[in-house]
């Protein structure tokens, strides 16, 4: 059955492509975005657009509405530790007002992007969702202290909530793909030294206790993201608060996705060692057991090359 979505941050990278895929499932879909970090051309077709703040919320939402799906956020590590005051603010209490909005206009379902960040350095991994939190940046803190918030809206007021929480999201899905500015994340910046936009990739510790000794991480398609947030809207029940992890199970070193860089795109890609980064766990990579058991969600794109050649097509065609 189709039904009607507020998307927030849906002029980002995650937002728009699970507006398109929302968009394709037959549904309508409203994205709410301020643009800080979005872009308006990454508005799906289809989709209704406004430019705005999630504080103000309450302005268009009303019981039309069957759920909201919320992106909307800071997501930056390094800049939460030197801004934390922008993270609460934004994150907590954009979150606030938007629990407050969807609560007078009794929109009752909820699907919450929430990070692996949450977590801080793991004691075990796989990581499950009973694994201690205790994160290790403002960021992490704000996305658990809203998962928190989240907990207690369901159960004084029957709201029905899925938080997902990711581990690397990369790759692309047709025009809509990774363009982070600045850009921190391992895979764009390895398609930018392929291009010619950078240098050299540094290569932060080659150390670890890891096969090669570079950090190893679990990456997930954003695609097979997508797919999980349209699972969990028919997952989401009232009352309830529902957390999973999302990832794809198997971890890829620093290295390896280097390597696996110079043979997608057949270009070189010189790398540069560098000390390593104060708080970067050896491995992280996630049990996504309880999303394939209470959502009946598995990853169908686990194969790096393929992530990374959906990626290097998005920066290609960019770069024309």
């Amino acid at each position: 059955m189709s039904g009607k979505y507020l998307v927030t941050g849906g002029a980002g990278y995650i937002g728009s492509v699970v507006a398109q895929h929302l968009l394709e499932a037959g549904h309508e879909v409203t994205v709410l975005d301020n643009l800080t970090t979005g872009f308006r051309e990454s508005v799906p077709a289809g989709a209704v657009f406004i430019e705005g703040d999630i504080r103000d919320a309450a302005k268009w939402l009303d019981s039309a509405y069957d759920g909201v799906l919320h992106f909307a956020a800071s997501s930056q590590v390094g800049e939460s530790v030197v801004k934390p005051e922008k993270y609460w603010e934004n994150n907590v209490g954009g979150t606030t007002a938007l629990l407050g909005a969807m609560r007078e206009a009794r929109v009752r379902k909820l699907v919450f992007s929430s990070t692996a960040a949450t977590y801080g350095e793991p004691k075990q991994v796989p990581i499950v969702e009973s694994a201690e939190t205790s994160p290790t940046n403002p960021y992490g803190a704000s996305k658990l202290a809203v998962d928190h918030m989240i907990t207690g809206e369901a159960a004084a007021h029957g709201l029905g909530a899925v938080s997902l929480r990711y581990f690397n999201v990369a790759g692309a899905y047709g025009p809509y793909g990774e363009r982070h500015d600045p850009e921190s994340h391992l895979i764009p910046l390895v398609l930018q030294v392929a291009q010619g936009r950078r240098d050299a990739i540094s290569v932060y510790g080659d150390d670890y206790p890891t096969p090669d000794g570079t950090c190893v991480r679990d990456y997930i398609h954003v695609a097979d993201l997508a797919e999980a947030h349209l699972l969990a809207l028919r997952a989401a029940r009232p009352g309830e608060h529902l957390i999973c992890n999302l990832g794809n199970g198997n971890g890829f070193s620093v290295r390896e996705v280097i390597e696996t860089v110079r043979r997608v795109t057949g270009h070189p890609v010189p790398e540069v060692l560098a000390p390593r980064r104060g708080g970067d766990p050896a491995t992280l990579v996630a049990s996504a057991a309880t999303a394939r058991e209470t959502l009946g969600w598995t990853p169908s794109r686990t194969d790096l090359a393929a992530i990374v050649a959906d990626a290097w097509e998005f920066a290609r065609q960019r770069g024309n």
